[in-house]
């Protein structure tokens, strides 16, 4: 059976994940960080696609990002997979799959749940234990949006700008946004809509996600379906 295309409605950010196969490792040097982060770059210009905040982990990759144009996501990470196996594979004498098939997402609403993700994407190292502070950490996103690192990769998203008008109050008040880790409900809603491939937001979100894509963006209710009369 032929899988279903995702729901890709145009200008709504997505929370991306992909996963090494059987979680392996999928960056092993720096040159390997620099070498994605260079075509990540490059086919998010190609597809149109803006990327706002990221983290690139040993074994997996987290993006928000929003699509310009119609399938702009699945192009980018299509190309960008197929690019960085062959890379890969090539450097480290290897063949053979890389990912953990087709990566996952999930429709973020906007102004409920936008900066929650980018706070939740740039503290993954730290949850992780990798490093006491996310500023500590290369291969985020974090050291641009809270500290003004100049980046070609990243294009601020509107919500992010609000914060304030001025670049290093805004810097100041979104390192503020860290002070405390984020509540584990939060993270449990963004980690099941996003293996689930659903919505995160209200229900008035999800309405109108449903209607723009035909798609339910509900988990389905445990248990057997009711028997119907003849």
């Amino acid at each position: 059976m032929p899988r279903k295309p995702r729901a890709n409605p145009i200008g709504v950010p997505q929370h991306i994940i992909q996963r090494g196969n059987n979680r392996q490792a999928c960056f092993a040097s720096q040159q390997d960080f620099i070498a994605y982060t260079g075509w990540l770059k490059d086919y998010a210009k190609k597809f149109q696609v803006e990327i706002h905040a990221w983290v690139f982990m040993t074994n997996h990759v987290h993006l928000l990002c929003t699509p310009l144009k119609t399938d702009a996501i699945s192009q980018m990470m299509q190309s960008l997979g197929r690019q960085y196996v062959r890379y890969f594979n090539y450097t480290y004498k290897r063949s053979g799959t890389l990912w953990e098939g087709r990566y996952k997402s999930c429709l973020v609403q906007t102004e409920v749940y936008l900066i929650q993700l980018y706070r939740y994407i740039e503290l993954n190292p730290v949850r992780a234990n990798m490093v006491d502070d996310p500023s500590e950490y290369q291969w985020s996103s974090y050291q641009v949006n809270a500290l003004g690192k100049a980046s070609e990769l990243c294009t601020p998203h509107c919500v992010y700008l609000a914060i304030h008008p001025q670049g290093k109050a805004r810097q100041t008040a979104y390192r503020a946004l860290f002070a405390h880790h984020l509540d584990t409900k939060i993270i449990d809603d963004i980690r099941q809509a996003t293996h689930k491939g659903m919505a995160i937001g209200n229900d008035k979100f999800k309405d109108e996600i449903e209607k723009r894509t035909g798609r339910s963006m509900r988990p389905k209710k445990a248990g057997r379906p009711s028997k119907q009369p003849n």
